[in-house]
């Protein structure tokens, strides 16, 4: 089975290929829009340049392919570069319907989304709005399907919970945004890899929708003071109000690269309600936030 991973070269792509070589003799192919630049697997898989949104040099990527696991964000995620297109609506909502359209049209038997926790469910931010349209637009394809909707993913090289712990380790105080008892169901990356590649293989997932959970409901506070257990580390947490936050990172805007911005605090202090337990039935316990911690934390 020829199997492509666009985005394979990102924080989620890169585990799910890491996936897929340990447990199968699949043809991985891997999309980068740097491709010179990574080599992460010893030439074991090949890697095309193709760029999100662009039917061609997605169809050079996608051709002879049996599935495409889509696993693209934009650079700098969650904080959004309108003028260079890397938005939630462009990338994942226009670019994965273009995916979608170039892998029905090379005939892809099945396609795997990396979409997001609280897709389907009409809401009305950027983010919700561009899964949504990217879930339809492959649908509507007529393709095979397994939508993945993970909580907040976390892992080695991960730039969000990463953030946190560098804070732990350097900070006298630890800042949060927001009142910390915001709830949010942490999965480790390496689950989640585990999902997409039976996603990829299991014959009996040929139209899933699958939410993905950690199996902890777990406030803001609490995920903090667990990284502070594994890194043996005590630091008093301080609390920002997010409305104040939104006023202090505009200036931000103006950097190459902002670390955060008004809409990127809603992303980060919004709340989904999720159900862990179809997706642990289905796929075997999933790991618990320390322990997850443990497997790559010094």
């Amino acid at each position: 089975m020829r199997i492509v991973v666009t985005g394979g070269t990102g924080f989620i792509g890169r585990e799910v290929v890491r996936e897929l070589l340990e447990t199968g003799t699949d043809s991985i192919v891997v999309t980068s829009r740097e491709p010179g630049a990574h080599d992460l697997w010893g030439g074991r898989v090949e890697v095309i340049q193709a760029f999100a949104g662009d039917p061609v040099s997605l169809g050079r990527a996608f051709t002879r392919a049996d599935v495409v696991v889509h696993a693209i964000q934009f650079p700098n995620h969650p904080v959004e570069t309108p003028r260079k297109g890397y938005t939630y609506l462009e990338t994942d909502g226009r670019g994965t319907a273009i995916a979608a359209s170039v892998a029905r049209k090379l005939g892809v038997r099945r396609f795997v989304y990396l979409s997001g926790a609280g897709a389907g469910q009409d809401r009305k931010e950027p983010w919700f709005r561009a899964k949504d349209q990217a879930e339809k637009a492959i649908r509507d394809a007529g393709l095979e399907y397994v939508m993945l909707r993970p909580s907040w993913i976390y892992g080695r090289g991960d730039r969000s919970m990463n953030r946190f712990v560098t804070f732990c380790r350097l900070l006298p105080l630890v800042p949060v945004i927001g009142s910390g008892k915001t709830f949010v169901y942490p999965i480790s990356v390496k689950d989640v890899a585990r999902v997409a590649a039976a996603a990829v293989r299991r014959e009996d997932m040929g139209a899933a929708v699958v939410e993905l959970a950690g199996p902890e409901r777990l406030t803001m506070d609490e995920i903090i003071q667990t990284i502070q257990r594994v890194l043996g580390k005590r630091r008093p947490l301080l609390h920002h109000p997010a409305s104040l936050m939104k006023i202090l990172v505009l200036p931000m805007g103006l950097l190459p690269t902002p670390m955060l911005s008004p809409g990127a605090i809603d992303f980060i202090t919004q709340e989904v309600e999720m159900d862990p337990r179809p997706a642990q039935e289905t796929f075997g316990p999933f790991r618990r936030l320390e322990e997850g911690l443990r497997e790559y934390l010094p």
